[in-house]
């Protein structure tokens, strides 16, 4: 082999080298413009959403590699949109194309149009680290394809003011007590419970408290909750009253209408709850009052007269065990009183002389 030739073999050789050193690539850019990694997006649904509707974009990564590393996501900022990273943690998976193994992560965002209006997500960066073999862990950001949806108002949801748009949505209330044997004075607690699936309890309606004179309401802060089941968000709103009977009268607890845009069928559903009819007996605070000391001048008269009897069976036994005592003295001495008594009521002259004692009377 000449010394030409040498060489001309050796720099094919180094060619052959760079050129596989940037085929593996060295960056999460040369991976991607490879193909050895590349991101997708997706909206579910697409069409026919509804304001205050979950819609699931989902962020699909995929690299011939493995990953080396977490995934963090930037959560962009869309006027009208609420976006929401529910899930912490991605959904792992692998898949073989062309006999070549590929390492997949699947992210979840949650995304809630706030009115009815056309919205664009654009793309969304994600810091991402795989491994780049011999050259080591590779760190650095990709970004996800934008996505566009509508979001409207159906014709059937244009005369309402609020409504909730969820799989599953339900209402109830409950009381502490039975309402319909209550005096003034008297108290009770209302509960009312709102659950719905895949939305967010700040999204719930409220609660709105209708006042009426003699029926003090005294709510509590709402309690809101959210829970996160395997990608399905169940949100509760709970909302406990107190309320204070302060007059005699029948009051009345309105019925409630909820409107529920049932995401399965796409159709409108009313939830109502149940108009409440409330009981409160007794008289008002003046007759009450009249009342009472009513009762306590009878308890006086009653004592009164449990004195007189005592007093009376008290003198009976004294007069009749009196005269067995040993008083005889006392007796002598009442005795000659009595007869000085009768000697004082005679007359002073004598009886011939007395006009009163004549012969002639």
């Amino acid at each position: 082999m000449t010394r030409g030739g040498f060489f001309l073999k050796r720099g094919l050789l180094m060619l052959a080298i760079g050129c596989a050193s940037l085929a593996s690539g060295n960056s999460i850019e040369e991976l991607e413009a490879s193909g050895q990694l590349h991101i997708e997006s997706a909206l579910t649904p697409q069409s026919g959403i509804v304001p205050g509707q979950k819609v699931t974009l989902t962020l699909e990564i995929a690299t011939d590699r493995w990953f080396a590393g977490g995934t963090r996501i930037g959560i962009p900022e869309v006027p009208g949109l609420v976006i929401l990273q529910t899930e912490q943690f991605a959904s792992n998976a692998s898949e073989t194309h062309n006999g070549q193994t590929w390492a997949i992560q699947r992210w979840t965002l949650d995304v809630f149009p706030q009115r009815a209006g056309d919205f664009t997500i654009g793309p969304i960066p994600l810091q991402v680290h795989v491994n780049g073999g011999e050259e080591g862990d590779i760190q650095g950001e990709l970004h996800s394809p934008a996505r566009h949806f509508t979001a409207a108002i159906p014709n059937n949801l244009a005369q309402a003011k609020q409504w909730v748009a969820a799989p599953l949505f339900s209402v109830r209330q409950s009381f502490d007590r039975a309402l319909d044997n209550l005096a003034v004075g008297d108290a009770f607690e209302q509960e009312v419970l709102l659950e719905a699936s895949d939305v967010l309890a700040m999204m719930l309606p409220s609660y709105e408290i209708e006042k009426q004179p003699g029926l003090a309401p005294y709510p509590s802060p709402a309690v809101l909750e959210n829970k996160v089941n395997r990608g399905q968000t169940l949100a509760t709103r709970s909302i406990r009253i107190s309320y204070v009977a302060e007059q005699p009268g029948q009051f009345l607890l309105p019925a409630r209408d909820y409107f529920w845009w049932n995401t399965q069928s796409t159709q409108l559903e009313v939830l109502s709850l149940a108009e409440v009819r409330i009981e409160v007996g007794g008289v008002a605070p003046g007759p009450k009052n009249t009342a009472t000391t009513t009762r306590s001048r009878s308890q006086q008269r009653l004592i009164l007269l449990s004195s007189l009897v005592l007093l009376i069976v008290a003198l009976r036994l004294c007069w009749l065990y009196l005269p067995r005592l040993p008083l005889t003295g006392l007796r002598v001495r009442l005795s000659n009183l009595t007869r000085r008594i009768r000697a004082l009521r005679q007359p002073a002259l004598a009886s011939h002389l007395n006009p009163g004692n004549s012969a002639g009377d």
